[in-house]
């Protein structure tokens, strides 16, 4: 026979204290993947909290779990130890997806301030992360749970289109300033880039064939402004059909962003799009 302890209520209060957190907009817990996750990605170096530098932004319960909007705000500087440091990298991490990292962003360029914002997968409920590694080698990480909506785990969905019309569309790009177009050099600038491709996961079962159709994804993205590198992303299976990455950037005076996007079978496509005048 099992005794239960007489008094209980501090035990039954943490319970009831962890359940409502996990209730909470926003809030993430210490997902049973992330220890794994750690070691292999970060070979579990340590990472510090990142709050305060690091803002994630991601819908609690998204719209649609095949594209969500997942946002990353890093801003060095706030105290003395932020003196001559600058952003090193960026990575979005999905614990409970097939394939936690989502996208790393090597910066160019010395940045102590990065914006970026793309789209991911969401394959069930999950902590989602955004992990910064500065010039001295430090991480610092937020995080934040997402709710699953409901419906097909979207590493297993098929894409949405015409399979005709997505192969013949694939690789076709589109390039947009977001807000005003810059006038010169050392200004601030913010773009959105965006690329046609399926994204496939590798993971979805062909309803004619019933064979699994092929992984085919995108695995690397590079932006420069002339000869210098503005980011260059290496990506995986979580990242959304038509990976989208909306960014920030300081101008050199270069009158073009050029983007060249790579993908697992081995194709390239590059872009030269008018960012502003020379100066």
């Amino acid at each position: 026979m099992v005794r239960r302890p007489k008094h209980s209520f501090f035990a039954f209060s943490i319970a009831t204290l962890a359940a409502v957190a996990a209730c909470l907009p926003g809030t993430a817990l210490a997902s049973d993947s992330w220890p794994g996750i750690h070691a292999e990605a970060f070979a579990g170096r340590a990472i510090q909290d990142g709050r305060g530098m690091v803002k994630l932004t991601a819908p609690y319960r998204p719209d649609d779990v095949r594209s969500v909007p997942i946002e990353a705000d890093i801003t060095l500087g706030h105290d003395a130890s932020d003196q001559g440091r600058s952003i090193k990298s960026v990575s979005f991490v999905v614990d409970e997806n097939p394939s936690p990292v989502a996208a790393v962003f090597r910066l160019g360029e010395a940045r102590t301030h990065a914006h970026i914002i793309t789209h991911i997968r969401l394959d069930q409920q999950s902590d989602v992360r955004v992990i910064v590694e500065t010039s001295d080698g430090k991480l610092y990480m937020a995080e934040q749970l997402v709710k699953f909506a409901g419906g097909q785990a979207s590493c297993s969905a098929p894409p949405v289109g015409d399979p005709a019309e997505i192969a013949a569309n694939m690789g076709k790009m589109d390039f947009a300033a977001v807000g005003n177009k810059p006038s010169g050099s050392h200004q601030i600038a913010r773009a959105r880039y965006s690329l046609n491709h399926p994204n496939h996961t590798g993971m979805v079962l062909d309803p004619v064939s019933l064979l699994y159709i092929p992984l085919l994804m995108v695995d690397r993205i590079e932006a420069r402004q002339g000869d210098a590198l503005v980011f260059e992303m290496t990506g995986s299976i979580t990242l959304a059909q038509n990976p989208m990455v909306e960014f920030d950037y300081l101008t050199n005076g270069a009158a073009e962003m050029s983007i060249t996007a790579h993908d697992t079978n081995g194709a390239a496509w590059t872009r030269h799009f008018p960012i502003g005048p020379a100066g």
